[in-house]
C-alpha cells in the first residue's frame, strides 16, 4: 500500500512540479506565484497537445489567451 502512495505522489510531483517561492513575503504575491505556475503548467499542456496534433493552432491560441485573461483578472483583483 505504501508503495503504491510513493508512486502517486511522484507521480503528481512529475505532472504538477510547484517550485518555492524565494521573492518578498506576502500572501498576495504567494497567491499569484501559484497563480502563475498553474498557468504556465496549462500552457505546457496545451502546447504539448498542439504539437501532436491533438489541437489545432487556433484552438490553442483562444485556449492560451483565456488563460491568460484569467491571470491577469486575478492579478488585478489582488492589487498587485
Amino acid at each position: 500500500m505504501a508503495k503504491d502512495s510513493d508512486f502517486l505522489a511522484n507521480l503528481t510531483d512529475f505532472l504538477y512540479p510547484r517550485h518555492r517561492y524565494h521573492g518578498q513575503f506576502k500572501p498576495e504575491y504567494l497567491v499569484f506565484n501559484s497563480n502563475l505556475q498553474e498557468f504556465s503548467q496549462r500552457v505546457n499542456y496545451i502546447c504539448n497537445l498542439q504539437t501532436a496534433g491533438k489541437l489545432s493552432p487556433e484552438d490553442a491560441y483562444t485556449q492560451i489567451k483565456m488563460l491568460w485573461k484569467q491571470l491577469k483578472t486575478a492579478k488585478k483583483q489582488m492589487e498587485i
